[in-house]
Parts: C-alpha cells; sequence; structure tokens
C-alpha cells in the first residue's frame, strides 16, 4: 500500500513519519519562507505552522519495511504487505 501527501512547502528536515501499531503518523512544520514579510494576506491556499495526521492502517503490512520518501512537494509512504510466515512443525508420536 502507498500512502501519498502533499506537502508543499515542507522539507524533509521538518517532517516526521512514525508507525506506532495500526496508526501512521505524519507531522511536521510547514515555515513561513525566510526573506518574506507576510503583513497581509488576501487569500492563503496551505497555512503555515505545525501539522499532524493519523491514519489507521487496518490491512496488515510489515512495519520494519516502511519507507517514505519526499519528492516534488508529495510524501510517499510505503507499507509493503505483511508476509505470513511459513514454517514446518514436526508432528511427534507418542
Amino acid at each position: 500500500m502507498i500512502v501519498r501527501a502533499e506537502l508543499s512547502g515542507v522539507r524533509s528536515a521538518d517532517l516526521r513519519v512514525n508507525v506506532d501499531g495500526e496508526i501512521l503518523r505524519i507531522s511536521g512544520v510547514r515555515r513561513v519562507p525566510s526573506g518574506v514579510e507576510v503583513r497581509r494576506l488576501h487569500q492563503m491556499e496551505i497555512a503555515f505552522g505545525r501539522f499532524e495526521r493519523e491514519l489507521r492502517i487496518s490491512i496488515p503490512f510489515d512495519r520494519d519495511g516502511v519507507t517514505a520518501r519526499l519528492e516534488d512537494g508529495f510524501l510517499s509512504v510505503v507499507l509493503p504487505k505483511h508476509r505470513p510466515v511459513r514454517r514446518k512443525v514436526e508432528v511427534e508420536t507418542e
């Protein structure tokens, strides 16, 4: 499964991705661009400041194999499918 989030203006250093059980948590901060003095805004589509989103992932996935990549303002979090562990069970005799 891939979770994609649009995070334009967020630097990877200001971004955190955590997995806690079934919860995928994406948090960070979108900073006001340096050298820009904002006095008044006519319209603002994306707010600056801290943010956090939590998603409950209800399908089994490999928590140790989760990867995240921020590219061109989009975060992609890959949650690899959980592979069942197969093992041979010896049958005991009396």
